[in-house]
Order: C-alpha cells, then sequence, then structure tokens
C-alpha cells in the first residue's frame, strides 16, 4: 500500500509537470502589445505636434493676430490674465504625450545599425519638442525627462535654459549631420514618407532657428551655428515644409474647434489686419472673413460672408465683451460678431494643413543672419525669398486661398527690404508668416521685439512690470509634485509669474 502511494504520489507529479509545459505561454495573450515600433512613437510625437486651439488663449493673443474678448474659463491672455489651467496645455501636450514617447524611442534605437537613421530622426524631434518647451516656460527639465519608466525618474531636475539650447543645438547639429541617405530608411514616418535629405535640411534648418534664439544673449554663438547649418544644407524650397496633413479622422485641432461650439468666440485683431490692409497685402483676402452685419454668433452664416480684403475690421485688444461694444459702435459695426475672423471654411477648415518649420520662415531667418554678417549672401533677396515662399505656400490651403503670380510680384515690389528698417521689416514679415503658429510666432517677437506693437491695456492685468507676457507659468500639478526642483528653477530663473524673462530674451 505504501508503495502504491508513492507511485500515485509521482504519477501525479509527472502529470502536474506534463500539464505545466507550456501553462505560461497559454496564459500569455498573443494579440497584447509587448513592444512598440519607435518609429510610431516619432510619428505619434510629430501629430502631435500640430497647433492646438489652446494656443489662440496665450500665443497667438499675446502677439495680437487674434483675440477673444470673452472671460470664463478661457480668460488668458485677452485679459493678461495668469490661468494656468490654459497655461498648462503645452506642458501637458509635451511632457506627458511627446518627450515620453521620444525619450523611450531614442533608448531604443540606440547603438543600434538598423535603427540608425530613425535614432537620428527621432533626435532631431526631441530637439524641436524641448525648445517649444524651453521657449514657453524656461527652466524645464530635460537630462532627467520622460525616464519615468527606464529609470523610475518621477520628479526630474529643471535645468538652467542656458544648458538646455546647448543641449539642442548639439542634438541637431549631430543628428543632422549623422542622418546617412544611403543608410537604413525610414519609409514609414509621417512627415517625409522616409526622404532622409529632407530630413537633413529640416534638422539644420532647426539649428538655423535654434541659433538665432541666441542672437541677444549670446551673439558669439549664435553666429556660429548659424553658419553650421548652413554649412550643413537648409531647406531648399517649399517641398521641404515640415507640414501636419490633416484628414477627418484626424482633425486640425484649431479648426476644429472653430466649426464647433467655439466658432464665435475668436477674431482677428485690429493690428494683424491694420498691417495687412495698410500694406495691400493678398494674405488678408486668404485668410480673412467678416460676416457683415452680424448680431450674434448664430447669424455669422455665409450669406452674410464678405471677404473682400477693404472691409475686414480687427478686433481691438483692451475689451471684455461688455466693453468693446465702445469700440463697436466706434467703428460704426452692429456688434462684436460684426468683426473679422479668421475664415473656418478655408485656413480654419477642420482638414487644413499644420506648418511646422518653413523654407519661407527659414529664408528670413536667414535673411536676419545675413544682414548680421554671420552668413554670406544677399539680404534683400533672402527677404523676398521668404514672403514669396510664404505666400505660395498658402495654396495648400485650397484653390480659394491660393495667391496669384501678379499678386505676389506687386507686393515684392512695393515691399523691398529698406537699408535702416531690416530688422523691423524681416521680422514683422516673421510674424506674419508663423500665423497659426503661435508658440514660434511668440518667441521670434520676444527675441527681437517685432513688429512694433502696443500693450494689451486691458484693466486688471496680472502683469507686473512687463508690457507683454514674456512666459507661461508652471503648472500647478507641477508645483505641488515637484516642489523641490520647481523651487530651484524660480530662485535661478525668477519669480513664477508671466512678467519673467526666459534666459534668452534679453532686452
Amino acid at each position: 500500500m505504501k508503495n502504491l502511494k508513492i507511485y500515485i504520489v509521482a504519477a501525479g507529479l509527472v502529470f502536474w509537470a506534463s500539464c505545466d509545459s507550456g501553462f505560461d505561454e497559454m496564459n500569455i495573450n498573443p494579440n497584447a502589445l509587448t513592444a512598440i515600433e519607435p518609429v510610431y512613437q516619432l510619428n505619434t510625437a510629430i501629430v502631435a505636434s500640430a497647433p492646438v486651439y489652446g494656443n489662440l488663449s496665450y500665443e497667438t493673443t499675446i502677439v495680437k493676430q487674434m483675440i477673444t474678448p470673452f472671460s470664463g474659463v478661457g480668460a488668458a491672455a485677452n485679459f493678461n490674465q495668469d490661468n494656468r489651467s490654459v497655461a498648462a496645455g503645452n506642458w501637458q501636450r509635451g511632457y506627458r504625450n511627446m518627450i515620453k514617447d521620444l525619450e523611450d524611442a531614442y533608448h531604443a534605437t540606440l547603438d543600434k545599425p538598423e535603427y540608425h537613421n530613425l535614432h537620428q530622426l527621432i533626435r532631431i524631434w526631441k530637439a524641436y519638442t524641448f525648445m517649444f518647451l524651453t521657449d514657453t516656460y524656461g527652466d524645464v527639465p530635460y537630462f532627467e525627462a520622460g525616464k519615468v519608466f527606464r529609470e523610475g525618474i518621477t520628479n526630474p531636475v529643471y535645468d538652467p535654459q542656458e544648458q538646455v539650447y546647448d543641449a539642442i543645438l548639439k542634438e541637431l547639429e549631430e543628428a543632422s549631420a549623422a542622418i546617412n541617405p544611403g543608410g537604413p530608411g525610414v519609409p514609414s514616418e509621417v512627415l517625409y514618407s522616409g526622404d532622409l535629405n529632407r530630413w537633413k535640411r529640416l534638422g539644420n534648418s532647426l539649428l538655423l532657428r535654434a541659433a538665432m534664439r541666441l542672437s541677444k544673449v549670446n551673439p558669439t554663438k549664435a553666429a556660429e551655428f548659424v553658419a553650421k547649418s548652413v554649412a550643413g544644407g537648409l531647406m531648399m524650397s517649399n517641398d521641404d515644409n515640415a507640414v501636419i496633413r490633416h484628414t477627418a479622422d484626424f482633425t486640425n485641432n484649431i479648426g476644429a474647434q472653430l466649426n464647433g461650439g467655439q466658432s464665435a468666440f475668436f477674431y482677428l485683431a485690429e493690428d494683424f489686419v491694420s498691417f495687412l490692409q495698410e500694406n495691400d497685402d493678398p494674405r488678408l483676402a486668404s485668410i480673412a472673413v467678416r460676416y457683415v452685419g452680424a448680431s450674434s454668433g448664430a447669424s455669422q452664416n455665409e450669406s452674410v460672408a464678405n471677404r473682400d480684403p477693404a472691409i475686414q475690421i480687427g478686433m481691438p485688444l483692451g475689451y471684455d465683451n461688455t466693453t468693446v461694444s465702445q469700440a463697436v459702435e466706434a467703428s460704426n459695426l452692429v456688434s462684436l460678431w460684426d468683426y473679422s475672423q479668421l475664415d473656418r471654411t478655408r485656413m480654419a477648415n477642420p482638414q487644413a494643413p499644420s506648418f511646422l518649420v518653413t523654407y519661407g520662415q527659414t529664408q528670413l531667418l536667414l535673411a536676419e543672419a545675413v544682414y548680421r554678417g554671420w552668413t554670406q549672401g544677399d539680404a534683400g533677396v533672402l527677404y523676398s525669398n521668404g514672403i514669396r515662399a510664404h505666400m505660395e505656400q498658402l495654396a495648400n490651403y485650397g484653390a480659394s486661398v491660393a495667391i496669384s503670380e501678379g499678386a505676389i510680384q506687386a507686393y515684392l515690389q512695393a515691399n523691398p527690404l529698406e537699408p535702416g528698417r531690416e530688422l523691423e521689416q524681416i521680422n514683422t514679415q516673421y510674424w506674419v508668416a508663423t500665423f497659426l503658429l503661435g508658440p514660434e510666432t511668440w518667441a521670434n517677437f520676444r527675441r527681437s521685439g517685432y513688429p512694433i506693437l502696443s500693450p494689451n491695456n486691458y484693466p486688471g492685468s496680472d502683469l507686473q512690470t512687463e508690457d507683454f507676457i514674456r512666459r507661461l507659468t508652471y503648472t500647478d500639478a507641477e508645483i505641488n509634485v515637484n516642489a523641490t526642483n520647481v523651487q530651484q528653477a524660480v530662485s535661478r530663473q525668477g519669480p513664477n509669474i508671466m512678467d519673467t524673462r526666459v534666459w534668452w530674451d534679453v532686452p
């Protein structure tokens, strides 16, 4: 009996062992995602870079291109108020989504020959993302950012913006040079469908953009990296533009909002409309629509739409939806809904493209670099090239937005680069050429001081010493969760207020 029990136990062990064979495999879902292809993470970060509706509340309003007179949860630059729920948008989009994906993809491709070129593209877009984050907030986490999963860093240290820019310049220079068009392809990336030569030119054009940020704070280094960007090869035409193509499934966020519940909230600002109007700029006809005689948002319909540049009227800043009645009466309008808007059937269409880095912008920055003596060329020709490129770029929004060759030539002939006004003209044109790319428009406005704009004089401003908002404040979530590191940044950079200038923004 004893021996029989031993045999039964032994048989049971054998049976259990045989049943366990393959048990782990049986309990793993064969369809579950265990790893992410890094090119998809790059693509996710790229498409997340398209400007969003929240940028209208701060960046585009600060530079007086668009404006809403309405208060409430969206009150921001229209009243010079520190609305951190809105100001947090760039942080949440940049760190929670883009940097997390890019940092993971960076390490997944590091030192792997089959991913050599993809790794360089990730480095370039990571630099692009950090530039927009540090330009918005100043000192930000860089060297410890996005490392929560790999290294368990939940409270990253904030790095001085000067060090962040040193890293951005290094990454752009090295990654652009390291791209090997004859090496492993990246056909599934969404920006250029694997055209590595265009990526190389994009990287160098971003290097030029980053270098020009230093024009006041460190002109010697700015000149050094301008020369490197030119030597590496810049964008050659509008075919090199970094543009996000939107579809019915992946809509333009600004367009979707302006065609939805926010359709009657935002208007073109008086300064922007007046500049285009006074200079007979054909772009105004591509951008604006006025619903003449509209007495409410509901009455803004196509039957009263007028796109004639001569009758466009921009809304002035400094008012809310009640006090603006003074300006409405002075302009002989029916109501505030009678002001000009960004045409939501064309440039603000839900499927309108989003331009991130363009040949036109690059030519204008290069014109300034030539004027400053940092590289060779004809500043006047480059200036005209930049204007032309932006005007021609508008055809991507559709035939009704395209500007004729005759109109382009007439404008260029009437608006040459004038001696003594070079910096003002170049950077004012950059203001126009970056329309709807709020973070970049605002950054260049702070760097260059152009265009010359009158401050928003709305009473009750949160600004204490400055005429314009110089940065957005750190999020309440960061202040609560990462308090020690935020406080170190504040003690180094200055108070966590909108008046504090970032490192490169010197008077």
